[in-house]
């Protein structure tokens, strides 16, 4: 960290030239751009650049390299190991430059770094389009999509970066570049998965796929039904056409319309079947769900961008993560699924979650650094909760899930389904031999890491 009088002469400049706010320790408004999803996340940033443009991004980038300071990017703030904060870092806020333009001709969409999935899905659904998403619509999307990315529609149309076209990226000398498949090719390659590791993301270029229908079947069952309904979804997933998704969903039961009353707050076991296609096509599919007795159901076509706020995760309560990615869905797993449900904290938003994949996943391109491409279940236990008394039983609660699932893991896992898990599980989140491969375009783009608060690729 530069000297103070430095510092402080530098942080008046980057006011000054800055198009949007800068917020430092003691400023108004400083302790509310710190705040993220994750309320168990507390780290005081030396200064918050909310950034307008590109051009501010590289102001911002240039000012932190002055002064040797780390830099933390922020889209959407959702990241459970809060990897949009870093303690005495820069953080370069992209949450105004959230504009998205739709190309429905080319079947593309520019997203700035800062918009959320409802940003996105919002501008893609006058035109019938689409293109696979996180599962809520407050996910930031360039986070999303360089991690990766899953979502209800990547079993019809893919990963998110697999429909990655392009990034426009600010690297860490604040030098700006467009990585695509003809143009910094090996870091394009990186983003399909490497994360913010090689510099901010100010756009990004995404291919939209024909969505002119979407429904949804919601199905809630008594939570001992867990055994015999999750035999009959995993049945009906691994027969289904890849237009299907959803989840085996274990939850306190919602204050929601189609819930009845009596059952708000308690233990529910739920299956969840989206369909990208019609309410037709997907009663068809989901049909031996809805033949078993059921305690609630929301069975409907919707808007895909209306789906996607549904199970919205509360902001500023406490979470903790993680998943497996799995070899298969066999009985005993089920039954571990389920027994492992009684011991989840309820009531709370905690959401207990078993993924069908297969479909475009694993017919997608093989050459990313995904190495969970061809498993064909991920459980993903997702603990909320608001009391911190509860921090050790519902951490613990996570661990059990993995520890129950073990002997079912690829070894493989999605990253932006963990927090801070050690260097041991980002390999597992890379893949060992692309790792070696993601260090050398570290080093050249980032060679003192600059980017380190996120899934960190160590300069080779």
């Amino acid at each position: 960290m530069a000297p103070l009088s430095k510092a402080g002469t530098a942080l008046a400049v980057l006011r000054e030239d800055l198009s949007g706010e800068v917020f430092a320790p003691g400023d108004p408004g400083y302790d509310d751009a710190r705040t993220v999803f994750n309320g168990m996340i507390d780290r005081r940033p030396a200064a918050i650049a909310q950034c307008e443009s590109e051009a501010d991004v590289v102001t911002a980038v240039r000012f932190a390299r002055e002064l040797d300071l780390h830099v933390a990017v922020r889209g959407g703030g959702h990241s459970v190991a809060g990897n949009a904060l870093g303690d005495g870092a820069l953080v370069v806020d992209l949450r105004r430059m959230n504009e998205v333009t739709v190309h429905p001709a080319a079947k593309a969409v520019r997203v700035g770094g800062g918009a959320v999935m409802s940003d996105l899905d919002r501008a893609c659904a006058p035109h019938a389009l689409a293109t696979t998403g996180g599962r809520v619509s407050t996910t930031g999307v360039g986070g999303l999509v360089l991690g990766g990315g899953s979502g209800w529609l990547d079993r019809a149309f893919g990963l998110c970066a697999d429909n990655l076209i392009g990034v426009d990226l600010v690297t860490a000398e604040g030098e700006t570049l467009t990585a695509t498949a003809q143009d910094n090719p090996e870091l394009f390659w990186a983003l399909h998965g490497g994360g913010g590791n090689f510099g901010v993301a100010t756009a990004l270029t995404l291919r939209a796929h024909p969505l002119p229908a979407f429904a949804i079947a919601l199905l809630l069952y008594p939570p001992e039904s867990g055994p015999e309904m999750t035999r009959v979804y995993r049945d009906v997933m691994e027969a289904a056409p890849p237009e299907a998704g959803g989840g085996l969903i274990y939850m306190t039961g919602p204050p929601a319309p189609f819930v009845p009353p009596e059952l708000v707050g308690t233990l529910l076991s739920g299956a969840l079947v989206t369909y990208a296609g019609t309410e037709e096509e997907m009663r068809k599919v989901a049909q031996p769900l809805l033949s078993i007795p059921h305690v609630a159901e929301l069975v409907t076509a919707m808007e895909y961008a209306d789906f996607q706020c549904m199970l919205d995760d509360p902001p500023g309560l406490r979470n903790y993560w993680s998943a497996e990615y799995l070899t298969g869905a066999p009985d005993e797993l089920l039954d571990a699924f389920c027994a492992r449900a009684a011991s989840m904290p309820v009531p709370t938003p905690t959401q207990h979650v078993l993924f069908p994949l297969g479909g475009a996943i694993a017919d997608g391109p093989t050459e990313y650094p995904v190495p969970y491409r061809d498993a064909l279940w991920a459980v993903h236990p997702f603990a909320v909760w608001e009391d911190p008394a509860d921090d050790d039983r519902c951490r613990q609660w996570v661990k059990d899930v993995r520890a129950d699932v073990e002997p079912w893991s690829t070894g493989a896992v999605y990253l932006n389904f963990t927090g801070d898990e050690g260097p041991e599980r980002v390999a597992a989140g890379l893949g060992a031999e692309n790792l070696r491969r993601l260090a050398a375009v570290k080093r050249q783009y980032d060679p003192d890491n600059v980017f380190r608060f996120n899934h960190n690729i160590k300069p080779a």
